[in-house]
């Protein structure tokens, strides 16, 4: 009984979980050349330092973007690795502003 009061008297939390919106390079693309860039924006802030952005080859080998520190907080901004022709996986990792981390992942394709 005692708990159903407390549960009646707590505000109501909504999970904030972050939700890609915007991707450069987008998803299913066909890249004349490689990107230099990469640019993520999330329907909310992101703690940048604790987040991690992955390009995958076709054969599994990962490369790391450098995330920048700058920019508004619902952003990723990184300089692209080095990539050569084929499919790209671009993978994310961050950490939501209610404590939880999440994953995403897209591909896209540089032609030859």
């Amino acid at each position: 009984m005692l708990l159903g009061a407390v549960l009646a008297v707590a505000p109501a939390t909504v999970a904030a979980h972050s939700l890609l919106l915007e991707a450069s390079p987008p998803a299913d693309a066909l890249l004349p050349e490689p990107p230099t860039e990469i640019a993520l924006r999330f329907n909310n802030r992101v703690e940048k330092r604790l987040c991690t952005i992955l390009l995958v080859d076709g054969h599994g080998e990962a490369r790391r973007a450098e995330i920048r520190a700058d920019g508004p907080a619902d952003r990723l901004n990184a300089a692209a690795p080095a990539l050569g022709a084929g499919t790209w996986r671009l993978e994310w990792r961050v950490l939501s502003t209610d404590g939880h981390v999440v994953t995403g992942r897209y591909s896209f394709r540089v032609a030859p």
